[in-house]
């Protein structure tokens, strides 16, 4: 394991750079700020050293990441209606930071603050969190860990485990935008994406907070059973492709709840860099980067719209409101555990 520096935030607190790798030469950089994944190296088909995340040189631009590149995203990823939920009989309110709706539960969450590195070695590191009681309005005091390991079949492996003193949310996913052409390569529309979903859950409006029910992708632009470019259907007429500029959806994924296991394939023709995601979440959110409006990046590196995919493993969204979709609560004492695992290969 390497230690870098990484900068200084606004109010002068240094942050490090770790990074991690494994015998043949794939490496991830995170930084102790927000626990974030910073970069990670792979091999293309040509035996060049590939960064395949999107983000920034230095901690400064991490505080204003807007985009949440690479961001560790909790106590609850994706968005909560109203930004209230009740547990027990006690109704939560949370910070409405996107119109009257929660998104990535608000300000001052784990992205947003320093964490503790507890364990590293060559190939992995560990960073833990504490939440008080009510942070970000919820309930419970919470001890939240992470953990990155770069493995020996070329896997970057995300591993969460949480525990808290009350009934509470947990529900962690990663923010990577991935490029697999490398991170300044442009569009990533020619590049392909198979997903194991049957059903997707369809969203109101523009405000993303879904209805409830699970929608078939059969004959739908949201039909990636079989690997088709991202950008074949991107532009169809379709009224959920309208409400989010694009894909950011939740896709509920044909898992059959026995552990990890695979559950999507992307692929880009140009590189040759192939990476399949294993997860054990029962959902997953594929977001096209239809929003990312001339943030500058990497190298000095301009990142535009669509030139990266997100595919962040999850409870569906709203979840903790919505009876119809698996709860993200954890009771009390109990461990909370997930894992997400991107293995890269040339294909």
């Amino acid at each position: 394991m390497k230690q870098t520096t990484f900068g200084k935030t606004a109010e002068g607190t240094e942050a490090s750079l770790y990074t991690i790798c494994n015998s043949k030469g794939m490496r991830a950089m995170v930084t102790n700020f927000g626990a974030t994944l910073v970069s990670v190296f792979v091999k293309n088909r040509n035996g060049e050293d590939t960064d395949v995340i999107l983000g920034y040189d230095d901690v400064a631009d991490y505080q204003k990441n807007t985009c949440y590149f690479g961001a560790v995203v909790g106590r609850n990823c994706n968005r909560i209606a109203n930004a209230k939920f009740t547990i027990n009989g006690v109704e939560y309110q949370l910070e409405a930071n996107d119109n009257e709706n929660s998104l990535h539960s608000g300000s001052n969450g784990t992205s947003e603050r320093f964490w503790n590195v507890i364990s590293c070695t060559d190939q992995m590191i560990t960073l833990q969190i504490e939440d008080a009681d009510l942070q970000q309005g919820y309930p419970g005091n919470a001890v939240i860990q992470v953990t990155y390991e770069v493995t020996e079949d070329n896997g970057l492996a995300i591993t969460y485990h949480a525990k808290a003193d009350k009934d509470t949310v947990f529900n962690f996913t990663n923010h990577a935008y991935i490029n697999l052409n490398g991170h300044a390569s442009g569009s990533v529309l020619d590049q392909t994406l198979q997903i194991k979903a049957s059903h997707f859950t369809p969203v109101k409006d523009g405000k993303a907070i879904p209805t409830g029910e699970l929608a078939d992708v059969e004959g739908t632009p949201f039909d990636f059973r079989i690997a088709k470019p991202i950008g074949r259907d991107i532009n169809a007429e379709n009224d959920q492709l309208k409400y989010g500029s694009g894909y950011d959806h939740n896709f509920a994924l044909d898992h059959t709840g026995n552990g990890v296991e695979k559950v999507a394939t992307a692929y880009a023709p140009e590189s040759g860099i192939q990476m399949e995601v294993y997860t054990d979440c029962p959902g997953m959110q594929f977001y096209s980067a239809n929003f990312i409006r001339g943030q500058k990046g990497k190298g000095g590196v301009i990142y535009k719209e669509r030139e990266a995919f997100c595919l962040e493993t999850q409870y569906f969204p709203n979840s903790v409101n919505e009876p119809n979709f698996q709860s993200p609560i954890t009771e009390a004492g109990k461990d909370y555990a997930s894992k997400t695992i991107y293995k890269f290969s040339i294909a």
